[in-house]
């Protein structure tokens, strides 16, 4: 299938490595431009290198805090002066720490809100003119299996995520008009440093990921790139008609209906 997006202008964030690495790649590997973006100078330098070597594809760097509103708008200004538009927006941030929700503080929250939720939207919200003006677009939010599956100890992720799945369903119904779809992706269990972070702290880690990929339907952790494969088609023309939904690759580990 030719997902038609050579030359097609990508922003993808925290893509210095895991998930916004094995997306850009993708990306570029399909035909686009893609602008890459975390707060790591150097790692983001060197995914650049990387992606360029292994793709030919033209990569641009831009470091950035997305929790920043500074560097926020100084992210969505540099591309929209460089190339004139904005195609696809994949908002994507690390997540805040795992724990129970009586040892989360107000200021944890508030980064939680910052980091994982009011970036969504802030960087959405910037990038929307440059979409608007071409008549299309694209954005697709990162989010977690936990919003359609209970994932223990998750309760600031999962309440962030929660509201990028509203937030994106009101965003599907005014933005249609303008045909830009807004969609979520819902990982489960990838095989990235994150998923370290999920893991009881009392256990063997190697023995724990072999537990938990024992119940997940095809037996196996997924790789970031089956991840990536859904990203790259939903930011197609193919996937035009597509928008409001939230997607989990998760293996067929979740256990709800819909």
């Amino acid at each position: 299938m030719d997902f038609k997006l050579t030359n097609k202008v990508a922003v993808v964030l925290a893509s210095s490595k895991g998930l916004g690495k094995a997306i850009a790649t993708t990306l570029a590997q399909e035909g686009a431009i893609v602008v890459i973006a975390s707060r790591n100078a150097d790692e983001l330098n060197a995914t650049a290198k990387e992606i360029r070597q292994n793709t030919g594809a033209q990569i641009i760097t831009v470091p950035t805090d997305v929790s920043k509103a500074e560097d926020a708008n100084n992210l969505i200004n540099q591309v929209g002066e460089q190339f004139g538009r904005i195609d696809i927006l994949v908002n994507n941030a690390g997540g805040p720490p795992f724990d129970k929700f009586e040892s989360f503080d107000d200021e944890q929250w508030q980064k939680a809100f910052e980091l994982n939720l009011l970036s969504f939207a802030r960087l959405s919200r910037l990038a929307l003119p440059h979409m608007q003006k071409t008549g299309s677009g694209r954005i697709i939010n990162i989010i977690s299996g936990s919003v359609k599956s209970v994932l223990a100890n998750s309760v600031l992720s999962t309440s962030m995520r929660m509201g990028i799945v509203g937030m994106a369903k009101l965003m599907a119904d005014e933005l249609g008009p303008y045909n830009i779809t807004v969609n979520n992706v819902a990982p489960g269990l990838i095989l990235t440093d994150r998923i370290k972070h999920t893991l009881p702290k009392d256990e063997d880690p190697e023995e724990a990921i072999k537990q938990r990929a024992a119940n997940i339907p095809l037996r196996r952790i997924g790789e970031p790139k089956e991840l990536a494969a859904l990203v790259a088609f939903l930011a197609s023309e193919p996937a035009a008609y597509i928008s409001g939904t939230t997607i989990p690759v998760d293996g067929g580990a979740g256990r709800s209906i819909y």
